[in-house]
């Protein structure tokens, strides 16, 4: 990995970028245009939204503001979206994705995911994602916060395997488990809340990790998710931050270091768990 423009393969081929701006609770104005479009006009290839976070209409203002001043075309650059709960249908699904589309002002959408899984609403859903996929108006399909056991019983049915399992992920929160069983089925993993919403920036151990690289506490935290082989999608809306965020490919992390982050797992989340979400 040597930048921004660095990408993985999913299974199905299609290259993503290890690295994105997440733009969660970030709400619709200029603010979050202009966090998206600094983050195309810095290098970053990959923006990730969804339709509960109320916002694609913003983030398809950036995304047009950010192809203009960097000088890229559509093709270029990565672009998910996210199914919400109310909408896991296949009637629903399908017609989800057309308003996320309009909102966004875009043609096609790079991935698609379905955002939690919903007892006994997941599967109609993913035959959707499914139909879209083999119709090629979405590049990949995957889920978000799917757990090892929604995973098995998707995948019963299933004919196209997940691309992606999107997660909450991060030093307190570590999910070794899953991640091993999503690399053993060919499932990328991809972080949300890399950064614990900020409460990790005064944990001892980083500070020290990032004072040794000259680096700060969140540039370390998204070194070790792409040393794990983990995409990530850290959120700013400020641009030193967001450059700042992206300024990762110029440090290693040892060894010692990886394990000693690792170290600080306490199985601790930020967002809901995905077996107690009241939906």
């Amino acid at each position: 990995m040597k930048n921004l423009q660095d990408t993985v393969q999913l299974t199905n081929g299609i290259k993503m970028p290890w690295l994105g701006l997440g733009v969660f609770k970030v709400e619709e104005g200029q603010v979050l245009v202009d966090a998206v479009s600094s983050a195309i006009k810095n290098g970053y290839r990959s923006i990730d939204t969804a339709a509960i976070y109320a916002n694609e209409a913003g983030v398809g203002e950036g995304i047009k503001k950010g192809m203009k001043e960097a000088g890229i075309t559509r093709d270029d650059l990565f672009i998910t979206s996210k199914v919400w709960t109310d909408d896991l249908g296949y009637e629903e699904t399908i017609k989800a994705y057309e308003v996320s589309l309009e909102k966004l002002g875009l043609d096609y959408l790079d991935l698609y995911l379905i955002h939690w899984p919903k007892e006994g609403k997941y599967k109609d859903a993913w035959r959707a994602l499914e139909t879209l996929y083999k119709q090629g108006r979405v590049k990949a399909i995957g889920v978000s916060n799917f757990q090892i056991h929604h995973l098995e019983d998707l995948m019963k049915d299933a004919e196209v395997k997940p691309m992606i399992n999107q997660i909450e992920l991060h030093p307190r929160l570590t999910q070794k488990e899953l991640i091993a069983y999503c690399q053993e089925k060919g499932i990328q993993v991809e972080a949300w809340s890399p950064l614990m919403q900020g409460q990790l920036f005064d944990q001892p151990e980083l500070v020290e990790i990032a004072a040794r690289h000259q680096k700060s506490v969140a540039q370390v935290i998204i070194r070790w998710d792409l040393q794990n082989g983990i995409i990530t999608i850290p959120k700013s809306v400020k641009e030193h931050r967001i450059i700042e965020n992206g300024n990762v490919f110029d440090f290693t992390l040892s060894k010692d270091e990886m394990e000693q982050i690792d170290a600080l797992n306490l199985d601790q989340r930020v967002g809901p768990d995905p077996d107690n979400f009241d939906f």
